[in-house]
């Protein structure tokens, strides 16, 4: 096989017959049925600026560092080199003349994946249940401190896409809950600890990325489908900005090196290659400098998205294990005709650069990557798509330290208490009983499905690409176990759904505390496990649990049920149930399962607060997945009608009332304490910030670095490098004639007749009212308001506490209220008083304005609430 690609496969396909699609633009296409929404054209891609905040003195290194690249060189380093070509997930080429080997992008957003030796920590969504942005720093660092140790260069995580627009999303529990600003702050406090360990954080999927159902159109054909593109998430331009594009711009602010663009087509234009969220709300509008990268197979054009903003194509091949590419060659070929201006491919590897100087890195000091993804053995072909170079490639490198102390912590804090009517926290009960699955081990090991792909024992983590392997599992029979040990207590397990006779024997005995533990999984859409294809097919409890926690409670009057989910489940059928005393949801753990559930249930340690809420029916939240195609063969269409009413805010507006129909359960950001707090002495202190001010004049002109040659003789495939089978590569597969190496009959033609208007313009741009800096205008953290109030511990019983504020922003068609601030406030003890503060920004009052395209305060009367849940707002008054 050649080293590249035939040129029309970039080119041609992607762009002389283009669809809406293709070019991420569609207003001078026909499009074949008008009421298809539609994503408006931004073009040119938008190029660094040197005096961004944060970012002048890396902008400063990948200057001189990119200014001495060569053309192929840059285009090595914005290219994957293929799927499994490399020991990563994926790689792009080196650049040995400049000390720079290959950048290492590795998975994800709970801990290394296809690695060893590495910690399993709690999923995001349990990380978000802490509310606690010191621990979402701590979990990020640690993380970052393993990927920095095996040699990895970009985490890929974390993740805010899906923001869980629908209960049962298979990758909800990726994210840190079902609230953009919650989202953001956990998202923005995971990259900057991420960051200090001095690795690049990848915040995925950007955006709106809200189901595995039909994310990719092969995918779906393989679950017997039959449409031939992604499904079409349709957002209108106000919910864009105020619900999933929220948790990025916090991102932006926090100096993410990188963002992941998604699978799934936003308004009909894949997301890898939509101008408007990439360039023009993302690269514009939020001044972001670091780099995009496509997720693994998102690419669906060649030039076309190098101009809608792509910087990185992952991992290179347009479907793996190929050797074909939409960039390498052909990208270099773009760059040589004009297609692509220089200023593109200059600005895709200083973005790169950028972002990894930025983290404290330097040429000539990578820490070699000692572990291969695609085997655990000692030895191995380095390249194992191609079977070629024998050499060691794992290495055994131990980089856990000390992370399993907060791994526990993290994952105890993350747990929430539903109901407890006395039995917690549990005191040296005289005989413990513990029922379920879901306490005990996997029979093939914690690591015995590839990606986490069942559910077989303790769930822990959810599956799919968003996970790693377990060093070990602590699970909760074993831990339990040790406790009742320790404590003098009788412990007897039995660790199936399934025997009840032998389960009814135990629980029916006199002096016994039972503790039943349920499960409900999923994840992404490549795995399906029991007909739940990534997405859940419903709320129920998986393996009987509904029956397991009826059959118990109805027969021991003290049973404790113990939940871990990827989201909520349906607790309406049991959860008032007089014999079940405690309802504890423990969400996703990670490694140290079974002594979090421990130092929780025995009082231990503070518990958190739910980070979504819990409805009585699937109905009750009023979105849920599309589970079958709506549009014919093309596209399925998902309407996101809802606006911002998801979650919590759909519940306020449809059932405000405690006893309404269709009421929450257990609201967002419910949960129980191990003590009482009183709220009071409300204070709101207005600040003159003065009006918001658009940005000054116009950009700086698109900077090009070095010269190249046009001559096609002078990108010859070297004779000193041997081709590897699949391998990626930036040179030509022939110098004969450019017609020849393109293989497209409109070759020669400008750039003008091939892209979008402006596409290739690298004139100083004017700057967009809503923009300034990393995050947006500046002034849109000004502070307005200064809240405070006083939060004492009354009750016997030192602990945590979780005050948070809600805004209502008023005005039609604008949800009751939305979270705008928290705190963990940790160890308040009896009697104790202590002040809650929260600043309150232009940003978290101001709503997006569809005409003016900038955020703006509107006249519409504000209200401020402090309380201990959205539905538990003891405090409020009017902000005037």
């Amino acid at each position: 096989m050649k080293p590249l690609s035939v040129f029309a496969v970039a080119l041609s396909t992607a762009v002389v017959d283009a669809t809406p699609r293709d070019l991420g633009y569609t207003y001078n296409l026909a499009v074949t049925n008008s009421s298809l929404a539609y994503s408006p054209p931004h073009y040119p891609s938008p190029w660094m600026n040197p005096q961004a905040p944060g970012w002048e003195e890396a902008y400063a290194k990948a200057k001189a560092f990119v200014s001495q690249m060569t053309l192929v060189e840059k285009v090595n380093l914005t290219t994957g080199t293929g799927w499994m070509s490399e020991k990563c997930v994926g790689n792009v080429g080196s650049i040995p003349r400049l000390g720079l080997r290959a950048l290492c992008m590795q998975d994800g957003p709970l801990g290394i994946r296809l690695s060893d030796y590495n910690s399993a920590f709690p999923a995001g969504l349990t990380a978000g249940a802490t509310w606690s942005e010191h621990l979402w720093r701590d979990r990020g660092k640690a993380m970052g401190a393993e990927n920095k140790a095996k040699g990895i260069d970009v985490s890929l995580g974390p993740v805010s896409g899906p923001l869980g627009r629908t209960p049962t999303g298979g990758r909800n529990a990726e994210g840190f809950g079902t609230d953009p600003y919650l989202q953001g702050r956990g998202l923005a406090n995971t990259v900057i600890g991420i960051q200090e360990a001095g690795v690049v954080a990848c915040a995925k999927h950007y955006i709106a990325n809200e189901q595995e159902y039909f994310r990719q159109a092969p995918e779906a054909v393989g679950y017997g489908f039959n449409i031939t593109e992604s499904l079409s998430s349709n957002v209108d331009d106000k919910t864009m900005h105020e619900e999933y594009v929220w948790p990025f711009a916090d991102a932006v602010k926090a100096g993410v090196g990188s963002i992941m663009c998604s699978y799934n087509q936003i308004n009909n234009s894949y997301g890898c290659q939509n101008s408007k969220l990439i360039n023009g709300i993302l690269k514009d509008e939020l001044g972001f400098q670091g780099f995009v990268m496509s997720d693994w197979q998102a690419q669906h054009a060649g030039a076309a998205t190098a101009v809608a903003g792509l910087d990185m194509s992952m991992p290179g091949d347009t479907v793996f294990n190929t050797g074909v590419s939409y960039w390498g060659g052909n990208l270099t070929l773009a760059v040589i005709n004009g297609t692509v201006p220089a200023y593109r491919i200059d600005d895709m590897a200083l973005r790169i650069m950028a972002a990894w100087f930025k983290v404290g890195n330097t040429p000539g000091n990578q820490v070699p990557t000692s572990f291969s993804s695609w085997t655990r053995d000692s030895f191995g072909y380095r390249n194992a798509a191609a079977k070629e170079n024998w050499e060691q490639i794992n290495f055994q490198v131990d980089v856990r330290n000390d992370h399993a102390a907060h791994i526990r912590e993290s994952a105890a804090k993350g747990t929430v208490i539903l109901k407890n009517t006395g039995s917690l926290p549990l005191k040296k009960p005289k005989f413990l009983a513990v029922i379920g699955e879901d306490a005990g081990p996997n029979p093939q090991g914690p690591n015995g499905c590839d990606d986490r792909g069942c559910d077989n024992g303790t769930l822990a983590m959810l599956w799919g690409s968003g996970t790693s392997q377990f060093p070990y599992l602590i699970t909760p029979d074993s831990a339990l176990q040790a406790q009742a040990i320790k404590d003098g207590s009788r412990y007897e397990s039995v660790l199936t759904n399934n025997e009840w006779a032998a389960t009814q024997k135990v629980i029916t005995q006199p002096n016994v505390t039972t503790v039943v533990f349920v499960n409900a999984d999923s994840g992404e859409g490549y795995i399906n496990v029991d007909g739940n294809r990534g997405d859940r097919k419903n709320l129920t409890l998986w393996k009987n649990g509904d029956e397991l926690v009826k059959n118990v409670s109805s027969n021991c009057q003290n049973t404790i049920v113990v939940i871990h989910s990827v989201g909520p489940v349906l607790v309406t059928d049991w959860h008032q149930s007089p014999n079940i005393s405690a309802i504890v949801w423990a969400g996703l753990p990670g490694q140290e399962s079974g002594n979090s559930i421990t130092d929780i249930l025995y009082g231990k340690t503070s518990p958190g607060r739910s980070p979504f809420t819990w409805g009585p029916t699937l109905e009750s939240y009023g979105t849920d997945v599309m589970y079958k195609p709506n549009n014919g063969n093309d596209a399925p269409q998902q309407e996101f009608k809802e606006g911002g009413f998801i979650d919590y805010r759909h519940f306020d507006k449809v059932a405000p009332g405690k006893n309404s129909s269709g009421a929450p359960i257990y609201e967002f950001g419910y949960g129980l304490s191990w003590s009482t707090f009183e709220y009071s002495d409300l204070k709101v202190e207005k600040h003159n910030a003065g009006p918001m001010s658009p940005p000054k004049g116009k950009t700086m002109a698109a900077p090009t670095f070095g010269n190249y040659s046009t001559d096609l003789k002078d990108y010859a495939f070297p004779s000193s490098i041997r081709y590897i089978y699949q391998f990626i590569y930036p040179w030509l597969n022939t110098t004969s004639s450019g017609k020849e190496a393109s293989a497209d009959p409109h070759y020669g033609k400008t750039a003008k007749e091939f892209l979008p208007p402006g596409a290739t313009d690298g004139s100083p741009q004017p700057r967009l009212a809503s923009s300034g800096e990393p995050g947006g205008n500046r002034q849109l953290w000004d502070v307005m308001y200064t809240i405070t109030a006083t939060i004492t511990n009354t009750g016997k019983t030192m602990t945590d506490e979780v005050p948070q504020v809600y805004v209502s922003l008023g005005g039609e068609n604008e949800p009751v209220r939305v979270l705008r601030g928290f705190e963990r406030i940790e160890r308040i003890a009896p009697g104790q008083s202590v002040t809650f503060r929260h600043e309150l920004t232009r940003r978290e009052i101001s709503n997006w304005d569809t005409a003016s395209q900038n955020w703006v305060i509107t006249k519409a009367p504000k209200k401020v609430w402090v309380g201990s849940s959205s539905r538990n707002l003891p405090l409020s008054a009017d902000l005037n």
